[in-house]
C-alpha cells in the first residue's frame, strides 16, 4: 500500500487533461484516437509519478513538519529512499519509452514536461510567482500532449482557459499553505515567503474574474461558433460560476484549498456541477446543430 501512496495514484486525475483535445474536437467517440490517448495517459501519469518521488525525497524532512504532508511513504518512512530512487528510474524508462511508441513528438512534449517539474523540484519551486507559473504549464503541456497524440489541434482558447485555471487552483494552494504558516509558525515551503494573504487574495479575485470572461469570449467567438454549429454555447457559462463560486467558497469558508484533486474526488457540489457542464456541453457540440428553438 505504500508503494502505491508513493505514485501518488490520487493526482493521476489531472493527467485527464489530455482528453481535452479530444472532447472540443469532436472526437471523444472516436475508438482508434481514445485508445492512443489512453496510453498517453498511462506514459504521463508514470512520468508525473517519477517526478513525485523526486519531490518527496528531495522535501521528506520539510514534509514532517506538515500536518498532511508528514503522512507520505518517504516523509513516514514506509518506503525507503532507495527503493524509491529505484521506483522512480523504472517509471522513467517505461513512461518515456511508451511515449517514443506513441509518436515522437509526444515524447518531445513529455521530456519538456519532466525538465520543467525536475526543475521545479530542484528549486525553481521556491521562487514565489514562477512556482505557480510553472505548474499551470504543467497543465498546458498536459492537452498539447492530448492534441499530438490524436492529431486535434488546440483552440488558442482552450490554451488560455486551461492555463488559467491552472494559475486560478495553484493561488488556492499556495493560499492554504499561508493558513498553515500562520495556525503553525512554520514555512511549509521555502516560496511562501513571498506570498500573504492579501496577495493571494487580491490574485485570485483577478483570476477568477479573467477565467469568466475568458470563457464567455470563447463561448461567443466566431471561430467556436462555426465549430460547434451552434450561437448557445454561453448557456454552460451558468456551471462555470457554479464551480468556481463554490471552490472560491471551499477557499474562504471551508479554508480547505489544500488540494484541488482532493476536493474534486469528495466535494459532491463541484461534480454535479462539472457533470451538469460537461452534458450541456457534449448536448451542444455533437447533438446539436441549430438552437433556433431558444430564441
Amino acid at each position: 500500500m505504500a508503494y502505491l501512496k508513493l505514485l501518488r495514484p490520487k493526482d493521476w486525475a489531472k493527467n485527464l487533461f489530455l482528453f481535452i483535445p479530444l472532447f472540443f474536437g469532436r472526437e471523444i467517440f472516436n475508438i482508434e484516437k481514445l485508445s492512443a490517448v489512453a496510453l498517453g495517459f498511462i506514459a504521463f501519469s508514470c512520468i508525473a509519478s517519477s517526478i513525485y518521488i523526486i519531490n518527496d525525497y528531495r522535501d521528506r524532512e520539510d514534509d514532517r513538519k506538515h500536518p498532511v504532508k508528514c503522512k507520505r511513504p518517504l516523509a513516514a518512512g514506509t518506503v525507503s529512499p532507495t527503493v524509491a530512487l529505484v521506483i522512480c528510474g523504472l517509471l522513467l524508462l517505461g513512461g518515456f519509452g511508451l511515449a517514443w511508441w506513441i509518436r515522437d513528438k509526444f515524447l518531445f512534449v513529455l521530456v519538456i514536461y519532466f525538465l520543467i517539474n525536475l526543475g521545479y523540484s530542484l528549486g525553481l519551486k521556491s521562487i514565489p510567482i514562477l512556482d505557480i507559473i510553472l505548474l499551470a504549464i504543467g497543465f498546458v503541456l498536459r492537452i498539447k500532449g492530448g492534441s499530438v497524440i490524436s492529431f486535434v489541434p488546440l483552440s488558442e482558447w482552450i490554451i488560455i482557459m486551461v492555463f488559467l485555471l491552472a494559475i486560478f487552483m495553484a493561488i488556492g494552494k499556495r493560499r492554504d499553505d499561508v493558513l498553515l504558516k500562520i495556525s503553525s509558525g512554520a514555512d511549509m515551503r521555502k516560496s511562501i515567503k513571498g506570498y500573504n494573504l492579501e496577495l493571494l487574495n487580491t490574485l485570485l479575485a483577478l483570476v477568477c474574474a479573467v477565467i469568466i470572461v475568458a470563457y464567455f469570449m470563447y463561448t461567443m467567438s466566431p471561430e467556436t461558433v462555426k465549430n460547434v454549429g451552434s450561437t448557445r454555447l454561453y448557456y454552460t457559462c451558468i456551471f462555470v460560476f457554479a464551480g468556481l463560486m463554490r471552490y472560491l467558497q471551499i477557499i474562504y469558508i471551508s479554508t480547505d484549498s489544500g488540494s484541488p484533486t482532493k476536493i474534486l474526488y469528495k466535494d459532491r457540489f463541484i461534480q454535479i456541477t462539472l457533470l451538469l457542464w460537461t452534458a450541456s456541453y457534449i448536448f451542444l457540440l455533437y447533438f446539436v446543430k441549430d438552437m433556433t428553438f431558444f430564441k
